[in-house]
C-alpha cells in the first residue's frame, strides 16, 4: 500500500517540487496530497476562519482517503501572497503548526522553510 504525506503549501509553483522532494526522502512517502492557497502560512494564522475550514476538510480527506499520517505546512521566500520578512514567515509557521495540531487529527504535523535557493529545512518549535 502506498505512503502519502499531507502538504499544506503555497500556490506558487517553484515550491512544489522542492516539498515533494523533501517529504519524499527524509519521510519516505510514496506520494504527496497537496492543498494550495496563496500565502498559506499567514492565512493559517489569521482570522480568515472560512478559508482555514476549506483547508482543515482538505486535510482531512487526505488523511482519511490516503491514510496520510504526516501534515507539514510550509512557507517560502519571495511569497507574492504573504509578502513578509523570514522571521516572520518562520514564526506563523510555527504557529500554524500548532494550530493544525488542535484540529485533532492524530497525524505529525511539521513545518518546513524554502528558502531563495528553493531548498526546504524542517523548522523546530522555538525556532
Amino acid at each position: 500500500m502506498p505512503k502519502f504525506a499531507t502538504a499544506i503549501n503555497c500556490i506558487d509553483g517553484r515550491t512544489q517540487v522542492p516539498v515533494i522532494e523533501f517529504l519524499k526522502q527524509n519521510y519516505n512517502v510514496d506520494f504527496v496530497d497537496l492543498i494550495t492557497f496563496p500565502g498559506v502560512d499567514g492565512v493559517l494564522t489569521s482570522n480568515r476562519n472560512d478559508v482555514i475550514e476549506l483547508i482543515k476538510r482538505n486535510v482531512e480527506i487526505s488523511i482519511k482517503a490516503h491514510a496520510s499520517n504526516l501534515v507539514v505546512i510550509s512557507g517560502h521566500y519571495d511569497c507574492a501572497g504573504n509578502p513578509v520578512d523570514e522571521n516572520t514567515h518562520i514564526k506563523q509557521i510555527l504557529n500554524a503548526v500548532e494550530k493544525i495540531k488542535q484540529w485533532g487529527f492524530d497525524v505529525e504535523v511539521k513545518g518546513l522553510w524554502i528558502d531563495e535557493n528553493w531548498k526546504v529545512k524542517e523548522l523546530k518549535a522555538g525556532q
